[in-house]
C-alpha cells in the first residue's frame, strides 16, 4: 500500500506544539516554546555560560536562527568549530575527534520529532550523535514545528523522502559530494532531568 502523503514543510498547529511540549516534559526534557526564528538566538544564548566550550552539528536551523554566526563571531564562548576549521584533518584528525566528542554544551537540531516526544537524528558521519547521546554536558536542540510527525514510521519517511534529498543536493552543490543515511539515533528521554533543552519554534525553521 502506498505511504500516506504528508506535507513535511507545514508548521504544526498550536495545539500540537503544546501537546508535544507536555509529552517532552514528561520525558525529562526542559522545553521552551518560541514563536519564530527571531526569538531562537536569545533563548539559546541565555542558556550557554560565558566561557563554555560549545560545539554544534552542521545545522541549517542554527544557521537560519543566527546562532551559528553568533558563535563564530563572539569571543564569549569557546566555539570548537572555530578551532577545528583551522586544523588539518589529515594530521590532526584524532585531536579534532576528541575536541568534538565531549563539549560542555552541544547545540543542534533533529530531523523529526514524534507527537509522543521521541527525537530522531540521522547522520552520515555520526560525529554529532555521540555528544547528543551522552558526550556533551548539556544538549540544546532547536526544533521547528514542521518536524512534528505522528510516529516513528513517519519520522523515518520524513528523513528519507524530504530531508535526505535536500541535504544531498546541498552538499553536492557546495562540496561536490553527497551524503548518506548511515547512523540514526532515537532519543527517548533523559535519564535524569536537566541535561537537555528543547527550543520548540512554532514557525518552520531549518529543513
Amino acid at each position: 500500500m502506498p505511504s500516506e502523503v504528508t506535507d513535511f514543510a507545514t508548521p504544526a498547529s498550536v495545539a500540537d506544539v503544546d501537546s508535544l511540549a507536555a509529552n517532552l516534559r514528561e520525558r525529562n526534557f526542559e522545553v521552551v516554546i518560541v514563536d519564530s526564528a527571531a526569538e531562537v538566538k536569545g533563548a539559546v544564548m541565555q542558556r550557554i555560560p560565558e566561557g563554555a566550550e560549545v560545539h554544534s552539528g552542521k545545522s541549517k536551523t542554527l544557521e537560519d536562527s543566527g546562532v551559528f554566526k553568533e558563535l563564530m563571531e563572539s569571543d564569549r564562548y569557546d566555539f570548537i568549530r572555530r578551532r577545528t576549521m583551522k586544523m588539518d584533518r589529515a594530521t590532526q584528525g584524532d585531536e579534532i575527534r576528541k575536541l568534538s566528542a565531549g563539549p560542555d554544551v552541544m547545540l543542534g537540531s533533529v530531523q523529526a520529532v514524534t507527537r509522543a516526544g521521541q527525537l530522531v537524528v540521522t547522520s552520515a558521519s555520526g560525529s554529532q550523535i555521540g555528544p547528543y547521546a551522552s558526550g556533551a554536558g548539556k544538549l540544546i536542540l532547536v526544533v521547528g514545528s514542521q518536524k512534528i510527525v505522528p510516529d516513528l514510521d513517519t519520522a523515518f519517511r520524513r528523513i528519507q523522502e524530504y530531508v535526505f534529498p535536500w541535504e544531498d543536493a546541498r552538499l553536492r552543490e557546495q562540496m561536490g559530494i553527497g551524503t548518506a543515511i548511515a547512523r540514526t539515533l532515537i532519543i527517548e528521554r533523559d535519564f535524569r532531568p536537566g541535561r537537555t533543552t528543547i527550543i520548540l519554534v512554532k514557525e518552520p525553521i531549518g529543513v
